[in-house]
């Protein structure tokens, strides 16, 4: 009996200290879980730290290349900028330097346009009488000019220059106009005026023709008077008439010249 319980003791004990055994297991189970769970929860978190650490590191990458470029672009549009400058700069220079230089290219160029303009009173006055009171009112025109702030130099002297070529082609064309001639060689209070057609081959020929087509005169130079043409001529300078006024087709015409005779030393 005895032994019996004692053997039932034992077995009791091994149970129980198995049942603590068993119990103490669980419980360090139930830590070293706890622990892992925590661990576990520690390194999500400390991963999800350097994601955002490497996600702001990227973009702090990302922000210096884009700032170094636009420093990049920076530096050339400065270089672009400094280079328009040093051109404006020197196009300024040379802009002063032409401007002295036409201070003085006016100097030379203003005198020179009067005495071309005098010398083209000259020309008119001594010229024979083409269209004589025309030329002359273009001479004043330019005379005028001269003094007119809103014209400019190049202006007046292309003003200039146009009247002398006007002035040239009176000496090489065929040309008929209505004007007013002096006759009796224009003597004050003696000379008759009256209205003719007058018909200019260059220089070389100046005639008239009244209204009426009844007489005609030739201009003598060395004179300086209209003298009365022959009446026989009349067919012959009616045709030149007629191909001055452009009612004929160009062919040879007979006229008397108009120029100055030389005199032989």
């Amino acid at each position: 009996m005895n032994f019996l319980k004692t053997s039932l003791a034992l077995q009791v004990i091994l149970i129980s200290g198995g049942m603590i055994a068993t119990t103490a297991s669980a419980n360090s189970l139930d830590q070293a879980q706890s622990i892992q769970n925590k661990t576990n929860n520690a390194s999500a978190s400390s991963q999800k730290v350097i994601n955002k650490s490497s996600e702001a590191t990227l973009a702090l990458k990302a922000e210096i290349e884009r700032l170094q470029e636009e420093v990049k672009n920076l530096e050339i549009y400065h270089d672009h900028l400094a280079a328009l400058v040093n051109s404006q700069n020197q196009e300024a220079a040379s802009i002063d330097a032409q401007i002295d230089q036409i201070k003085y290219t006016r100097q030379g160029v203003v005198p020179l346009m009067y005495q071309m303009i005098d010398g083209l009173h000259v020309i008119v006055e001594q010229d024979m009488p083409i269209k004589k009171e025309q030329r002359l009112e273009r001479v004043e025109k330019l005379q005028s000019m001269m003094v007119r702030a809103d014209v400019s130099d190049a202006e007046k002297y292309r003003r200039i220059l146009e009247a002398y070529q006007i002035e040239m082609d009176y000496g090489i064309k065929l040309g008929v106009y209505q004007g007013r001639m002096a006759l009796n060689g224009g003597e004050a209070g003696n000379e008759q005026i009256i209205e003719a057609d007058i018909l200019h081959l260059g220089r070389t020929s100046l005639i008239a023709r009244n209204l009426n087509g009844s007489q005609y005169w030739s201009w003598n130079q060395t004179s300086k008077q209209w003298l009365e043409l022959d009446p026989s001529m009349k067919t012959d300078l009616d045709k030149a008439y007629d191909i001055a006024g452009q009612q004929a087709a160009p062919s040879l015409i007979t006229l008397p010249v108009s120029l100055i005779t030389a005199e032989v030393k």
